[in-house]
């Protein structure tokens, strides 16, 4: 979710440039009707759709040439075929005719590339299914020395299907090897407990323990195909349309990373992920072969609440409140499905469903908004040195995108504070780590709950003079002392606030190095406002950038990120995750700075942070934290297996041996105790599950090393306002 949101109806209050755009949509969505975009054929209208966009539209729009073409044609297909399973040498060769092309096809709207490349796509995949089950119906000899590379990328594509056949064997003997190692395991525990339930399991462990490695090594093979036969079961669902999006994204990828094209289901995904709640009842459903199954009931929903559908359940049969007859769903899409099943707050869904124990039984579930809990701000309370501070986590910078009145991050983030406040805390924590951004309007509002007022961010338009985004109110929700915490994946929306907080000198940012270096905007447009009288059905939406943010100081956070005032090592510290190692960023650079005033306060920042550096500098928990980090990008960077079991084995070992002494990092406690606010101690007398959510995380934030580091640093600014504000009243 690394990705700044705003909505059309802010964009055209906010920006000329932008205006202009959407009244050149509007144009085109009446005068093209009937001559522009009017293509019969759905797939070649996108392409005009999105071109048309993207050419007035984003920020930094590409030249559509040959080398535009070669990067098209290399992504698409490396996201169609990444391991070369499928392609041969020749199906390339074959494909390179079109290398330089697309990029003419693209402006003619032209689909020839991509409807050769899904055809011969298809072809493969189905041969390829033929190949496995070959594969895996012969015993694999674990003896033998050979080894697996994942080298994906300089290897070639298989010129003979001999050669694709033994590339498929040495793949699936390394899943099965995996799978053999595992079982033997399983059997060496079920022959040390040696013991006999009475569950019906008894049978089970005699079997495994009396099995021998010729047994397990067919039990691996099954386990292997069985786990491939659920895969492409998955492929076979994909329709036409899903194939042809990815040949869409790998076109508009081409102009930033963050620019992409949402397939209509992807649309509605990426709404509920935005602003936390959806309409429905409230389960999350998974598709194995061919039953749609409950896998999980999300806590205060209605299916939650009424209390009769079950995890395991398998959904056969869907009826609608005004229809007679139900539908019948086994063997259904599972987003096919899913759009049966959900509906508009208030109606009724009758679900006819298996149960685990076989019977056969119908339920009717009200449908009501279903909110993501674990999307939205949280908070809690904890006692150090005597002082009450409140911590405050927040997952992203959520909002309705049709009503921001509605819930949002920022009066969320401004509740939990005036609740924080009652509790009478001193200090606070802003928890950002792995938060990927959002709404820039919460992002504004949130930045103003902690100055009396003042710019936040500046934003830029390619050709159009800097905008800057200010907080006009000059109320101050949070005075006290403030820390940030943020971590390689702290993103976009969270990067403004760090920055402004940062460039004040409101508040200490702990973490990472650097945050994840998103200082883009983009823009999310309904495609289907573009065309009247679509008989073409919906087309999706297109999420593109359309401007560049810039700290108040002037500096971009693009690709440098937010530098963090104290930094502490942790598991991403040597992996390439950031948006410097995306493909097709763009660049770093600095605009001038606005005017701004730091925070007045007693608070000493410098001294406060130099006191923290010490402190983690001769911590031995984040010592072991960055050789655990050390040693888990050595561990990804692995490319050679081996497929002889001894050598696989021994090489476990040794992995498991060397990994021990991180044992201490999970080992690691506080004395400190985090408490959940009096209101949601009321909720969780109704609700066992938010309980235990919180109680999990109170424990989580009980063994986090860079909180109790947070709350020390909060501690010392209190201190240092006491004793500056001290020696101010002696001067003065």
């Amino acid at each position: 979710m690394r990705v700044i949101i705003k909505t059309m109806k802010n964009m055209m209050k906010r920006n000329y440039k932008l205006l202009l755009l959407v009244l050149l949509l509007a144009f085109a969505s009446c005068s093209f009707t009937t001559k522009k975009f009017q293509d019969p054929n759905k797939d070649k209208l996108l392409i005009q759709l999105i071109t048309y966009v993207l050419e007035q539209g984003h920020f930094n729009p590409q030249d559509i040439n040959d080398g535009f073409s070669e990067e098209v044609f290399n992504d698409y297909l490396e996201q169609l075929d990444p391991f070369k399973r499928y392609f041969y040498a020749s199906d390339i060769k074959e494909f390179e005719a079109y290398k330089d092309q697309l990029d003419d096809q693209i402006k003619a709207y032209d689909i020839t590339f991509f409807n050769i490349t899904h055809d011969r796509l298809l072809k493969r995949i189905a041969e390829s299914k033929n190949i496995y089950k070959e594969v895996l119906a012969k015993p694999y000899d674990f003896s033998i020395a050979e080894e697996f590379s994942t080298d994906y990328d300089n290897l070639g594509y298989a010129s003979s299907k001999k050669e694709m056949k033994e590339r498929w064997r040495k793949q699936l003997k390394f899943s099965t090897i995996a799978n053999f190692d595992d079982l033997l395991e399983d059997q060496k525990n079920a022959k040390k407990q040696n013991l006999i339930d009475n569950d019906g399991s008894e049978t089970i462990k005699k079997s495994l323990v009396n099995k021998t490695k010729k047994e397990l090594e067919k039990d691996a093979r099954d386990a292997t195909k069985r786990s491939l036969d659920e895969l492409y079961d998955f492929i076979d669902d994909r329709q036409r349309k899903d194939w042809f999006a990815v040949y869409i994204n790998a076109i508009v990828e081409e102009f930033d990373p963050h620019t992409f094209y949402f397939a209509p289901e992807d649309k509605d995904r990426f709404d509920v992920a935005m602003s936390g709640n959806f309409e429905g009842i409230g389960a999350r459903l998974q598709k194995k072969m061919d039953a749609i199954i409950v896998n999980e009931i999300i806590s205060g929903g209605p299916a939650w609440r009424q209390n009769q559908l079950e995890v395991g359940d398998q959904i056969i049969k869907v009826r609608q409140q005004n229809e007679d007859e139900p539908l019948n769903i086994v063997g259904m899409r599972l987003d096919d499905a899913i759009k049966f099943i959900k509906g508009p707050k208030g109606t009724k869904v009758t679900l006819t469903l298996k149960k685990v124990d076989g019977t056969i039984e119908d339920i009717t579930i009200t449908r009501d908004i279903v909110e993501l809990e674990e999307t939205y701000a949280k908070s809690s309370t904890v006692i150090k040195d005597g002082k009450k501070f409140g911590v405050i986590n927040l997952p992203k910078f959520y909002v309705d995108f049709e009503d921001y009145n509605k819930r949002n991050a920022a009066s969320d983030i401004r509740l939990e504070i005036e609740r924080l406040k009652a509790e009478g805390v001193v200090g606070l924590v802003l928890d950002l780590r792995n938060n990927g951004g959002g709404s820039l309007q919460t992002v504004v509002d949130m930045g103003g709950l902690f100055i009396e007022d003042g710019p936040i961010v500046q934003v830029k338009t390619s050709g159009e003079p800097k905008e800057v985004l200010r907080d006009k109110d000059k109320s101050i929700v949070w005075d006290g002392p403030l820390v940030i915490l943020v971590n390689e994946l702290s993103a976009s929306a969270s990067e403004i606030l760090a920055a402004a907080m940062q460039d004040y000198k409101r508040a200490i940012i702990i973490g990472s190095k650097q945050t994840y270096g998103k200082g883009t905007v983009q823009n999310v447009l309904d495609l289907n406002r573009m065309v009247r009288s679509n008989s073409n059905g919906d087309m999706g939406a297109l999420k593109f950038t359309t401007q560049k943010f810039y700290r108040i100081n002037g500096g971009s956070t693009q690709l440098e990120g937010v530098k963090s005032d104290v930094v502490v090592p942790d598991r991403y510290s040597y992996i390439n995750i950031g948006e410097k190692d995306q493909e097709n960023p763009l660049g770093w650079d600095k605009i001038d700075a606005v005017d701004y005033s730091l925070w007045g306060s007693y608070y000493d920042y410098d001294t406060t942070i130099e006191k923290s550096k010490k402190r983690m500098a001769n911590n031995e928990q984040l010592k072991l934290i960055d050789a655990n980090a050390q040693w888990v990008k050595k561990i990804r960077d692995r490319e050679i297996y081996s497929l002889n079991y001894e050598a696989y084995k021994k090489a476990l070992e040794n992995n498991e041996e060397e990994s021990k002494r991180f044992e201490k990092i999970s080992d690691y406690k506080t004395n400190l105790t985090f408490e959940s606010l009096p209101y949601e101690l009321k909720l969780m007398d109704k609700d066992s599950i938010l309980k235990e959510k919180r109680e999990r995380w109170h424990v989580s934030l009980s063994k986090d090393v860079y909180i109790e580091e947070a709350l020390n640093v909060l501690n010392d600014l209190k201190m240092t306002y006491e004793i500056k504000k001290v020696a101010s009243s002696v001067k003065n």
